[in-house]
């Protein structure tokens, strides 16, 4: 099978969707694989490492497009690739579907295989494909809140760790999992006072044995969330549902009880987001301020360190991939109940249902196309 590497095309998007590594075990398993030329420089990977491994250097995105029976991808594809997908072509990446009525309608039309790695799910709710990422995304949130949060970026000027005599930050994470778990963790290694929030009440009983002694836990609830975020001077939201759009949790009347030159970073932004005056931020011009908050809603926040980021996706993307090379992607899809999940759209039908209900699209059952 044929596999191919577009260079990202998402403002400040640096991540590439396949390592060196990567590339020697699909050329070792019998395919071929191309890369477009630069497509790894973002993650300090050049054409030459490349080469070395095995793939073959293409000029443009459309030659690659072209060429290919796979598409390996980091960010979903951007309007101006709309037209390079080939009808029946596989593309496998990060869509978020759910928040993207244009992205969904267009891979509709051009009767793509669209599985997407957020949705990829074993039995016990765990996303694979997305965990990585996560990861990275709760590192980081904590960093750039504090960032932002300093009077020379517009905050309100609080050190997170507090001083001698003075208190320390309250960083509210909205969400006990993968995101807010290591959102926490950094939290409070800057020496914040750190209030998780979640509805399992078996997640927070996980989080108060792992966390230390500054890390709280709250169950959420309208009365908990709204007196937390009152009360937070950096708000951190990682709810997600898998591949369906995040509910609005957060209100304009909670943001606007925050204190002036509070900082809500919005990780959860990709699936729409769950704070009612959040919308979507690039790298390039990551920040607004409403109702006297500042708001970082940056779509791809991992794209920041994109080596890390980019080596930590390939290793768990790539036994998939490997999966969908070697047996073809119905095959594939049949054998194994984790990546069956991520098909979302196939061949111009909807197979995800909270993608069809997002966008009042008639949903067909995966099975159905599997046959």
């Amino acid at each position: 099978m044929i596999i191919g590497i577009p260079k990202e095309i998402k403002d400040n998007e640096y991540r590439v969707a396949l390592t060196p590594a990567g590339v020697t075990e699909l050329i070792n398993a019998g395919h071929k694989v191309y890369i477009q030329k630069s497509a790894g420089i973002g993650s300090g990977i050049s054409d030459s490492e490349y080469i070395e491994s095995g793939a073959e250097i293409l000029e443009t995105a459309k030659e690659v497009f072209d060429k290919v029976d796979v598409i390996m991808k980091i960010k979903e594809p951007q309007p101006q690739e709309f037209e390079l997908i080939k009808e029946n072509q596989v593309v496998f990446t990060y869509f978020h579907f759910a928040s993207g009525e244009a992205l969904t309608k267009a891979m509709i039309d051009k009767k793509a295989i669209c599985i997407a790695y957020e949705t990829v799910e074993t039995d016990d709710g765990e996303t694979p494909l997305l965990t990585p990422m996560s990861e990275v995304s709760g590192r980081m949130a904590p960093f750039v809140g504090a960032f932002y949060l300093s009077r020379a970026q517009g905050g309100r000027g609080i050190l997170p760790s507090g001083v001698s005599g003075v208190e320390p930050a309250h960083i509210v994470i909205l969400g006990g999992g993968t995101v807010g778990r290591n959102a926490a963790k950094v939290a409070a290694g800057l020496g914040a006072k750190v209030t998780i929030l979640d509805k399992i009440t078996r997640k927070l009983r996980y989080l108060e044995e792992i966390m230390p002694e500054n890390v709280s836990t709250l169950k959420s609830n309208l009365f908990n969330t709204a007196q937390a975020i009152k009360d937070a001077d950096i708000l951190i939201t990682c709810i997600y549902i898998v591949g369906a759009r995040t509910p609005k949790v957060v209100t304009r009347q909670m943001v606007k009880s925050m204190k002036p030159g509070s900082v809500i970073v919005s990780v959860d932004i990709d699936q729409g987001g769950s704070v009612e005056t959040a919308r979507p931020t690039s790298h390039s011009d990551p920040i607004y301020v409403e109702e006297g908050v500042i708001h970082y809603c940056v779509t791809n926040v991992p794209a920041a360190f994109s080596r890390t980021s980019t080596f930590a996706l390939t290793n768990e993307t790539l036994p998939y991939t490997l999966q969908i090379a070697n047996k073809g992607w119905k095959k594939a899809l049949k054998e194994n109940p984790v990546l069956k999940k991520g098909l979302n759209i196939c061949k111009g039908k909807v197979t995800y249902k909270p993608v069809a209900d997002a966008h009042g699209l008639t949903y067909t059952p995966i099975d159905k196309v599997l046959e």
